[in-house]
């Protein structure tokens, strides 16, 4: 969908569905296949404009990715290839900085980059570690901004203390560990999500999990099956806009609850919703269970310190669930959303406060006194499809008042069919 969209749904939210792959184990699926050995078969993956970007890196990298089906079906190369062009990873910074960890151990020269939105997300936080690894990488101002360039070399293992929790950070330390010398360790302040840990492990990675130390030695993966759970930060925003809407009941079925990525279920429990989780089984090592929520009156509550990693992409949609509380939410330690596909914070910010909302911004966190009914607005989404996605929710707050988005074509980036599942949930009530 591209162009400025007019949102004139009306709740409540009434009705089950099921959304996309996860997002983050749908990048690492692709990327963990072509570093390992014999072919990987991946069911429910994401189709969407960030995974595109990984799928088409990989087969830089000279693996054949192909489709049969409702699987895809990852080749890996005999070893890893020089790529001979510049790697595009579009919007997705994902994509950027897992690659980074995999590319400063494969000799040659890669260079990463991305749309005008990625190219102002910073690296330095990927770019320092694998420094201390041995690794040869330059970006520019400074070594904050993409394009990357890496020299790829041998590397050696180190221990890494990271001062903010951070999968992708994470999640290239241990990448670039998996080919080095000796051991690498990474030591996190608070539990980032551990797709990961769980997907090299069953990979046959000799990784350990000590609390909030992994640790990785040089391995080989071997390729299988990976089944892909459905992305719980695409059903927030259905859950969310149930829970703020009376009369709403809506089940996500098979969703992923990787106990890293439930925060929401957890501040929605607290808040007041009605939350229940049924059919709880595991599938190629990942959690997944029928969730339901329904609407109610809420209450503020506070998000903070060591749950804000478990639900740090879900914050946008509960900035609008918070309109609609009782009392003061405040979000704090959530300084990550500055440095995302925008400034969410300032973005969400701006365009709540034009609704009607009571909210008080902090660098790290913001204030909103509820509830409070919104108002119909004109939103600039900054092309960051969580700010796009969170005031298509909002809109159902605003007793039918319209909200224009600027631009929805973000939106593709990691939930193409969003719109469509809204208009039949609202249209179920």
């Amino acid at each position: 969908m591209k162009g400025p969209v007019t949102c004139r749904r009306r709740g409540p939210l009434r009705g089950d569905f099921e959304v996309p792959g996860d997002k983050s184990v749908s990048h690492r699926s692709l990327l963990f296949a072509a570093l390992a050995r014999g072919e990987t078969r991946v069911r429910g993956l994401l189709r969407a404009e960030d995974v595109h970007s990984t799928w088409k890196a990989v087969e830089r990298l000279g693996a054949r990715v192909r489709e049969e089906g409702s699987e895809v079906v990852v080749t890996p190369p005999p070893v890893l290839a020089e790529p001979d062009d510049v790697i595009d990873c579009g919007n997705s910074g994902t994509s950027l900085r897992l690659l980074a960890g995999v590319l400063a151990g494969v000799p040659g020269l890669s260079v990463l980059t991305g749309d005008a939105s990625l190219r102002r997300r910073p690296v330095r936080r990927v770019v320092e570690p694998l420094r201390a690894m041995g690794g040869v990488l330059e970006a520019r101002d400074g070594d904050r901004l993409p394009p990357l360039v890496i020299r790829g070399r041998k590397l050696r293992g180190t221990r890494h203390v990271l001062a903010v929790a951070s999968a992708q950070v994470k999640s290239a330390i241990l990448l670039a560990g998996l080919a080095a010398d000796g051991e690498t360790v990474v030591e996190e302040p608070a539990q980032s999500r551990d797709h990961t840990e769980r997907m090299l492990r069953r990979m046959g990675a000799d990784l350990s999990v000590d609390g909030l130390r992994v640790s990785i030695r040089p391995s080989t993966l071997t390729g299988g099956e990976v089944d892909v759970p459905g992305d719980i930060s695409s059903a927030a925003f259905f859950l969310c806009g149930a829970a703020a809407l009376p009369g709403s009941r809506v089940t996500a079925r098979g969703l992923g609850t990787n106990p890293t990525r439930t925060g929401l279920l957890d501040v929605l429990r607290a808040m007041g919703a009605g939350v229940e989780v049924a059919n709880e089984r595991e599938s190629a090592g990942e959690p997944r269970a029928d969730v339901t929520v329904r609407g109610g009156p809420l209450v503020a509550t506070t998000i903070e310190g060591a749950l804000v990693p478990r639900l740090i992409d879900e914050l946008p949609v509960l900035m609008v669930l918070a309109t609609q509380a009782r009392g003061r939410t405040l979000i704090r330690d959530a300084r990550e959303l500055r440095v995302k596909e925008s400034d969410r914070l300032a973005g969400m910010g701006e365009a709540l406060a034009a609704a009607g909302a009571r909210i008080e911004l902090f660098d790290d966190g913001c204030a909103i006194e509820g509830p409070t009914p919104l108002r119909g607005v004109s939103v600039r989404t900054r092309m960051d499809h969580r700010v796009a996605m969170s005031m298509a929710i909002a809109q159902l707050l605003a007793g039918g008042d319209e909200v224009v988005l600027d631009d929805v074509a973000c939106v593709d980036t990691s939930f193409p069919s969003f719109f469509s599942i809204l208009d039949r949930l609202s249209e179920g009530a």
